[in-house]
């Protein structure tokens, strides 16, 4: 369909070994951004009750606009250390600068590529050159074809370990602050043999709408899904209006964990 080759036959062993496998649907929670170390805590010991093994925060975070909150930066990156040493949690954080490799590479279980770096060409290329798991998420004015040639940039490198992230694209709707596109997911399930998981927080900017938009990216062949979570999502430093509380959390696993057997019966 498109002039790649790796994309289509790159079938990452140490993903399959994660938990990115056809029969699994693996789930990704945490706030935005990391904001203190004891409520990373309480995010992590409710994630792993819950048997969810990885949790999303970020340290860096660009933004749209430079009067917003920026991230804690180097601060939360050892908070998040600190964080994984005392629980066990698997950290999935954003990088933005492959400069600060070093410094994810001792505690990082799956990298970022955020949105608006997804044509980042350097900071593809710098992690491409390692075999740390990464997650490519699709920019919101970028084609499926412009989203795999951004994972050819890692593939090509030596990297085989890429999970492609669907988190919406800009429209003309604006009922919600991106539209999620799952028909790339069904598309990409076709065409390559990489996971490819959804992030409905983002897509949509709305966290009314991201229990439904999860169920529908589980039954159309997602490997799994990255959502926001707060305590008190309205006093979150970003993105507040699209995180769940905690017992919508619950409610959102128990809903997967009830459709999840039909989903495997047809994906056999």
């Amino acid at each position: 369909m498109y002039n790649y080759q790796l994309v289509y036959q790159v079938k990452p062993k140490k993903l399959s070994e994660m938990g990115f496998d056809s029969q699994s649907f693996v789930l990704i929670a945490g706030p935005c951004a990391v904001e203190n170390e004891e409520d990373m805590k309480l995010y992590a010991r409710f994630l792993l009750e819950h048997q969810i093994k990885y949790m999303r925060a970020g340290a860096f975070k660009p933004r749209t606009s430079p009067h917003t909150f920026q991230g804690l930066g180097y601060e939360a990156l050892e908070i998040l250390k600190r964080v994984k040493a005392e629980t066990g949690i698997k950290i999935v954080t954003e990088i933005t600068d492959y400069h600060d490799f070093p410094k994810y590479r001792e505690f990082v279980d799956i990298l970022q590529i955020g949105a608006r770096n997804m044509q980042n060409f350097p900071l593809l290329k710098a992690v491409g050159k390692t075999d740390h798991p990464v997650i490519l998420k699709r920019g919101f004015g970028n084609t499926v074809e412009e989203w795999l040639g951004a994972a050819e940039h890692i593939l090509m490198e030596g990297n085989p370990n890429v999970i492609l992230c669907e988190r919406g694209i800009r429209t003309f709707e604006t009922s919600t602050r991106n539209t999620l596109d799952l028909s790339s997911v069904a598309l990409l399930k076709q065409l390559t043999k990489l996971p490819v998981i959804v992030d409905p927080s983002h897509a949509t900017g709305r966290n009314d709408l991201i229990i439904p938009l999860s169920l529908a990216s589980a039954a159309c062949g997602a490997d799994g899904i990255i959502v926001e979570i707060h305590t008190y999502p309205e006093r979150a430093k970003s993105d507040a209006i699209q995180a769940l509380t905690l017992e919508d959390a619950s409610h959102l696993l128990q809903k997967i964990d009830t459709i999840l057997p039909a989903i495997q019966k047809i994906r056999k």
